[in-house]
């Protein structure tokens, strides 16, 4: 039989031991709870340590737990999917050796929540037309690869030379968009930080950090800037959520390690 560990969730400032129900990460009912050292505690559950199975249900209630947990503390700390600890003396041992950098940590980001955006082309035909009216020489480019026969060598080298001409153009537009949006959340969020964007038509997606108590000013932005741009974009947009993308807690069961 597999011997449990302790599955770990996020740190947060408790100086008692707390209890957020069988809510654990598994689906097998594990009580979350809290393992403390001088008034900072790793938010755990017990777990297999040999069995780690990565899916999409594990990691939505990995993120359900951590929001819990937000409901009734100030200061949340999530720590990376999928960290499990052998014994509790080992996340005492921890949270000792690192006491000083995990209290930084819960005093930068007390009362403060993350909200991410994604917003996309909702036609693609007419920012490719827009491209073209912008760069004559794409236009240009068109018109000679036209003229040319199906074999000619020269047809093909510039078809790639247009290819790369409006993928480059194309990232300038978003570039526009995006700064156009992130100044419209300027005076209201802390900080932002943009992720990786998986297709043509996204033009961002990003996070934006804000004070608790933010929230409804943070939803009117964004719905001004739905209406505005709602026949041409596509905007979702979620929170308030665990602060993820702007501290990568990395705690490695082997050395204890960020």
């Amino acid at each position: 039989m597999a011997r449990d560990g302790k599955y770990i969730y996020c740190i947060i400032g408790a100086d008692h031991e707390c209890d957020f129900g069988p809510i654990g990460i598994g689906g097998r009912g594990d009580l979350v709870s809290t393992i403390g050292f001088e008034g900072i505690s790793m938010v755990v559950s017990d777990h297999p340590l040999d069995h780690f199975v990565l899916d999409p249900d594990r990691i939505l209630a990995h993120q359900r737990v951590i929001e819990r947990v937000m409901q009734d503390f100030e200061s949340v700390i999530p720590v990376r999917f999928g960290t499990v600890a052998a014994t509790p003396d080992e996340i005492r041992n921890l949270l000792d050796r690192r006491y000083g950098e995990i209290s930084d940590l819960l005093a930068r980001f007390r009362n403060k929540v993350e909200f991410s955006v994604k917003g996309a082309w909702c036609d693609m035909a007419s920012i490719y037309q827009e491209i073209d009216r912008a760069n004559p020489e794409i236009k240009q480019l068109r018109a000679k690869i036209e003229s040319l026969g199906a074999r000619d060598a020269e047809k093909q080298a510039l078809i790639m030379e247009t290819g790369h001409r409006i993928e480059a153009a194309l990232e300038i537009l978003k570039e526009e968009k995006s700064e156009e949006l992130i100044a419209a959340f300027r005076k209201t969020v802390v900080a932002s930080r943009r992720n990786k964007i998986s297709s043509p038509e996204i033009f961002i997606n990003a996070a934006f950090l804000i004070d608790k108590g933010r929230e409804v000013e943070f939803d009117d932005i964004m719905e001004i800037i739905g209406q505005r741009d709602g026949e041409q974009c596509d905007y979702h947009y979620a929170g308030p959520m665990p602060v993820f993308n702007f501290v990568d807690l990395r705690i490695l069961p082997e050395k204890w390690e960020l």
